[in-house]
């Protein structure tokens, strides 16, 4: 059976990663009554995009389940020009805190929250810090280079392939990372695993393949379908709701196999469970959670938060069958060397270390 997973190597972030950037974890009163609204503004894709918006949605909940005092707002973005309305929006609804999901509203979160310094607000996915703006950053690239070498071990026809849903950093650094740990597999094993879809060293910031969406299966199937054509039987998607492509084309074949991103692919995508190979996790689930729940406590936030390896805040999930033993043996000496920093991964689009 396709589904039985033989290793794992999948962990969660709970409080660690929110604890690492800020401090002990604070303490829960009991007695304290709270009313706090937490509330979240999704990228395109909306909440069920099965990516980082769906991710961050979830940490809401589970936040609002630990603290039943919490009330938890979305308010769902369809184009960029909706962001700075949406922002605004929340902050006419007095939420206490208001989350955006995505790099892509890094310039209209800066704007707003530079017109309402009172306003607290956090954002997934960048750098930006001020005095009333959180930033939750994740190096996808450590765990996607692990999902690449993967890729390179399983590959039967030497090539495996990954798109993304648009050409910007929090993509491509999944994409770096993959590539990178392809490369890195034909250099431990002396073969030559050939990635399609995407090559970091050409042009200024390098090429590849994108949808030019989010939420399009559609494309991400005809993306999917040529690159298996090209003799690719290992695709990753960097798309949301479009990479929900590749599981549909590599579903046709048992010799083909699909990487997810950003949540597990079993649960998140649970009709082609039994496709991926294993997942590229950013944990971002539980770090919203840690800050939803340190932010009704009354807890400051300030500065930055960075997800790895070491810190649990990003990981590969459970691998299916495909992977052997001796492949799970090589990832986690793989994964151990990166965290040593044996392995030097060179994505320019890995965020600074705090």
């Amino acid at each position: 059976m396709r589904g039985k997973r033989t290793a794992a190597i999948s962990v969660t972030c709970g409080l660690a990663l929110f604890v690492a950037a800020c401090g002990e974890a604070p303490q829960e009163d009991a007695t304290e009554e709270k009313d706090f609204k937490g509330c979240m503004v999704t990228d395109m894709g909306g909440l069920d995009d099965r990516s980082f918006n769906t991710s961050a949605w979830a940490g809401m909940q589970n936040a609002e389940k630990k603290d039943p005092s919490i009330q938890i707002v979305p308010k769902e973005s369809k184009a960029q020009s909706d962001y700075e309305t949406n922002l605004q929006d929340l902050i006419a609804q007095d939420c206490d805190l208001i989350l955006a999901v995505g790099g892509l509203m890094t310039d209209a979160l800066a704007v707003v929250a530079e017109e309402n310094p009172d306003q607290q607000f956090a954002i997934v996915d960048s750098s930006l810090v001020m005095d009333n703006v959180y930033a939750m950053e994740f190096n996808t690239a450590q765990s996607s280079f692990l999902a690449g070498y993967v890729a390179a071990g399983v590959s039967k026809t030497g090539k495996v392939a990954t798109f993304g849903g648009l050409n910007i950093p929090s993509v491509t650094i999944f994409m770096d990372g993959y590539y990178e740990g392809v490369q890195y597999y034909n250099e431990e094993n002396d073969t030559n695993v050939e990635v399609l879809g995407w090559d970091p060293n050409k042009g200024k910031e390098g090429e590849g393949v994108f949808a030019e969406s989010f939420d399009d299966t559609g494309i991400g199937t005809e993306i999917s379908r040529t690159f298996i054509e090209q003799g690719a039987d290992v695709v990753f998607p960097v798309a949301g709701k479009t990479g929900v492509g590749a599981p549909t084309v590599t579903a046709e074949d048992p010799d083909q196999h699909s990487i997810w991103v950003d949540t597990d692919g079993r649960d998140s995508v649970p009709e082609y469970a039994d496709e991926f190979l294993t997942t590229s996790v950013k944990n971002i689930t539980g770090a919203v959670e840690d800050l939803l729940i340190a932010a009704a406590s009354g807890k400051p936030l300030t500065g930055r938060s960075v997800g790895t390896l070491e810190n649990e805040g990003v990981s590969v999930a459970e691998f299916n069958d495909a992977v052997n033993e001796e492949l799970t043996e090589k990832v986690n000496a793989v994964k151990q060397k990166i965290i040593d920093g044996e392995i030097v991964i060179e994505s320019k689009k890995q965020p600074t270390a705090e």
